[in-house]
């Protein structure tokens, strides 16, 4: 019993004491919110350390076992442990080990700039023609959603090349005025439909993320949501 009471009593106060703190800014409850994340950090360190735990046991299982693509849980390990020397220990760094872990000159920072960045661009960019892909397949002019959804996406991507005013450069030198106005026109219809259209669709997106963020908190400090607690919540 006590194993799910006091969890829940724990979720309930520290729930409770962040939202009155939110609300009222003062002394105590501004002291306690602020202490609160205090802990909160306390307790992601030793979430990194199981987490780091957990990835090595994970990783030095599939190796032991010779499971498939046990190589790249090689390299996995092998760049988590130089990492982690790498920041623990200040390697490389020219203010010692009181220094800042990315200070320039620094291996962590060198490892970084050099193998995690450009790694992370690839990774960009081929993501880039998976998005390609995936538009191809959901801009098909079906109905008249798909048909509006293409010809705003075809006006955005226009748009935000130098396209419009070559073209419109070029209907001007042939004397044709009327389309090299339509085409100037191109780049103030993205905006509008940016600023317009764009913004209230991610402003419903946002409150609605907002109404359930605040129904599954309710939930967590009321204990009617009690799945954090494991298989014998209930």
């Amino acid at each position: 019993m006590w194993r799910r009471t006091v969890p829940i009593m724990i979720t309930f106060f520290v729930g409770t004491v962040l939202v009155v703190a939110e609300f009222i800014p003062h002394k105590p409850f501004g002291n306690l919110g602020e202490d609160f994340s205090l802990y909160f950090d306390i307790i992601a360190v030793f979430a990194f350390i199981l987490g780091g735990g957990n990835l090595c046991r994970v990783h030095f299982s599939k190796i032991y076992r010779g499971k498939t693509d046990w190589q790249f849980s090689i390299v996995t390990l092998l760049g988590f442990f130089v990492m982690l020397a790498a920041g623990l220990f200040k390697i490389g760094n020219p203010m010692g080990i009181q220094g800042d872990v990315t200070a320039a000159g620094s291996l962590f920072a060198d490892l970084y700039d050099s193998i995690f960045t450009p790694l992370q661009g690839t990774m960009y960019a081929l993501l880039a023609f998976f998005v390609a892909s995936a538009s191809y397949r959901a801009f098909r002019a079906k109905n008249i959603d798909a048909s509006i959804l293409l010809i705003a996406a075809f006006v955005i991507l226009l748009g935000r090349t130098p396209a419009p005013s070559l073209i419109a450069d070029f209907f001007a030198g042939a004397g044709i005025g009327f389309m090299a106005t339509a085409f100037n026109f191109v780049p103030t219809l993205t905006d509008w439909i940016m600023d317009v259209p764009n913004l209230a669709g991610q402003r419903a997106i946002l409150i609605g993320i907002a109404l359930g963020v605040i129904s599954m908190a309710l939930r967590l400090i009321l204990g009617v949501e009690r799945t954090y607690l494991g298989a014998d919540s209930k």
